[in-house]
């Protein structure tokens, strides 16, 4: 990598404001290696952050952050965002504990407006800051940055809808990297774009209007003549006036990697009064050529090798086994029927989507329509999947109580990282679906803990289980696992001793319990591990296990409010239960970034401290 120069002297947007177009450039490539190396070593979003480098730096160089309020969509193109705004000297510390989110963050900086992680929020929060500042009469542009595929998702539309009607200083930047959202082609089309995105054009168009509406007796029909003209000639070209039609001047499509055409654009869009979009398209996985020619796995990566583009880290994964299973029960039975909201390579079914076309459903990023989408499918006689994450899945609640479980639906969640997330933070950790899933009447949860017990949940869950059924597993592979340890055909499983010390929990820390049975043996202390296989409802014979117990430890790698430590403890009280009952789970707080085992660690559920606790409590 070539010496870092801008950079180092780029403590605040307002540092790039009087640098030359050959400059931008020069610190656009600078950035791109900068972003290459500490991806390849820390993991992260590549492609999509390669491909928004000159659509940010133009942002820089034409709004006045933090007075201009910028609202990323989702955040994982805003890396160069970071760079710009005085995070330089801590990029080495993306996505590590203690260091800067891989997403944005307001307690991280001013620049940031909002916490993102989430897909498709941007212009609803954009619109927010706008109408706030028109009520306080302050003359900031609020803009909002969001990438064509969060136009899948259904909360896109409620705020163009309500933000077409305003007079707002809003300014909306499409990221179009994938999705032809004009079906524009040919030089006339590209000249067109350029040529309405001067601000010349804008002041030459709003003098005519005004000029021809003031003609006595003929100048409001010549001006809307005129007005439906040129609409109907730029129908003819682009072929799509969606925004325009909801109240929302479009401008483009612009070059992304054009910095000198995009800050003109960007200008031009200054200066006309209500709601802008401005339509830019950008090549995703820019400047390095194994993220162009494969931009999905290059959306979000673990560490890897520049020179090749290889993954460093590649293993079996709970989700690569998900995808492969389903595989083989679907090809065994035909009612089988996968959906996801634009996970497709993330929940491990690139192999399904290819052998099972007709049976395979990526509704986009719009995970409420999934769930409706699925029971549909139900009551059609499918079976139903929907793979999704369990940070995503939150979005869903209304969907699963009341086209899901009140409808009395066979559909099943598959959900895919469950628990501690690591690098990705507060935004994306699993940790709540287990206490909201509770809450809802007869729904069925089951969290493995192996590849072997992850089969057999969704045996159980297709074929003998009713109703809306979860099946929740964590990020990367098996934990820590027992080599005797057998899973059973049983809602739960015993394993170590039967004494008077009881362990109780389910999913991943059910291996770091096994590792502490050993601690606490070599400490003269005998203990028992209950594994709850299914945890909604709890198998009476596990209850039967617990009652015995004169002291009982329950470790959860959720939340502690509403969870299945908490719903154990009220069985147990209910059914007289007259022992010490002890839990921990993540109390009321949100999780930031760090290695999944450094955050089991921290909130006391890795062996160690499993064992510690225990011991710390013997009588």
């Amino acid at each position: 990598m070539s010496e870092v120069y801008y950079l180092n002297n780029i403590k605040s947007p307002s540092d790039i404001k009087n640098y030359s177009d050959e400059q931008l450039l020069e610190l656009a490539q600078e950035i791109r290696q900068v972003l290459i190396k500490t991806v390849s070593s820390n993991g992260g979003h590549l492609a999509s952050n390669l491909g928004a480098v000159e659509l940010t730096i133009a942002i820089h160089k034409c709004f006045d952050s933090p007075n201009d309020k910028i609202v990323w969509d989702v955040g994982h193109q805003i890396y160069t965002h970071k760079l710009l705004t005085g995070r330089y000297d801590k990029f080495s510390t993306l996505r590590k504990e203690g260091g800067i989110s891989g997403f944005s963050r307001p307690d991280e900086s001013e620049h940031d407006t909002f916490y993102s992680g989430h897909s498709s929020v941007s212009i609803s929060s954009a619109y927010g800051v706008a109408c706030a500042n028109d009520i306080k009469k302050h003359d900031n542009y609020t803009v909002a940055v969001i990438g064509d595929g969060s136009l899948t998702g259904g909360l896109v539309y409620e705020a163009l809808n309500n933000a077409g009607r305003s007079k707002s200083k809003l300014i909306i930047i499409l990221n179009d990297n994938k999705m032809s959202i004009s079906q524009n082609v040919g030089s006339v089309a590209r000249y067109l774009a350029v040529t309405r995105s001067k601000k010349r054009y804008v002041r030459m168009k709003d003098r005519m209007e005004k000029f021809l509406s003031k003609i006595p007796f003929v100048g409001v029909k010549l001006a809307n003549f005129a007005f439906k003209l040129k609409t109907d000639l730029k129908n003819l070209i682009y072929k799509s006036t969606m925004f325009e039609d909801m109240g929302i001047r479009y401008m483009g499509p612009i070059d992304g990697h054009n910095i000198e055409q995009m800050c003109e654009a960007m200008e031009t869009a200054k200066s006309i009064e209500g709601p802008v979009l401005l339509h830019v398209n950008t090549v995703k996985g820019k400047g390095y050529d194994f993220a162009e020619k494969s931009p999905s796995l290059f959306h979000g990566i673990s560490n890897f090798d520049v020179d090749t583009g290889e993954p460093k880290n590649k293993g079996v994964s709970f989700g690569g086994e998900f995808g492969e299973l389903m595989c083989k029960m679907a090809e065994k039975d035909k009612r089988i029927c996968l959906i996801t909201a634009a996970m497709t390579l993330g929940t491990g079914l690139e192999r399904f989507s290819k052998s099972f076309g007709e049976r395979f459903f990526d509704v986009g990023i719009a995970e409420e329509h999934a769930v409706t989408f699925s029971s549909g499918l139900s009551k059609g006689g499918m079976l139903p999947v929907f793979a999704v994450y369990s940070t995503f899945l939150q979005r869903c609640y209304d969907q699963i109580v009341h086209d899901g479980a009140l409808q009395k639906q066979k559909l099943v969640l598959a959900i895919d990282r469950a628990g501690f997330v690591g690098d990705d933070g507060e935004t994306h950790n699993g940790l709540y679906d287990v206490s909201f899933l509770s809450s809802i009447p007869d729904i069925t949860i089951y969290s493995p803990s192996t590849y072997d017990e992850m089969k057999i949940a969704f045996g159980d869950a297709f074929y003998r289980s009713e109703g809306v059924v979860a099946v929740r597993y964590p990020r990367g592979g098996e934990y820590e696992i027992p080599e005797d340890y057998t899973p059973s055909l049983k809602a739960y499983d015993f394993y170590g001793e039967e004494s008077d010390t009881l362990i109780v929990t389910y999913g991943r820390p059910f291996g770091c319990a096994c590792g502490a049975l050993k601690i606490l043996k070599e400490q003269g202390v005998d203990a028992g591990v209950l594994k709850l296989n299914r945890i909604r409802p709890i198998d009476a014979g596990a209850i039967d296990v617990a009652m015995k117990a004169k002291r009982i430890f329950f470790f959860e790698e959720g939340v502690r409010s509403g969870g299945i430590g908490e719903k154990l403890a009220a069985t147990l009280l209910q059914n007289g239960y007259k022992g010490e009952y002890n839990l921990t789970a993540i109390e009321d707080c949100f999780v930031k970034q760090a290695s999944v085992p450094a955050l089991m660690a921290k909130y006391g559920l890795s062996r160690e401290k499993i064992a510690e606790k225990i011991f710390e409590n013997k009588q």
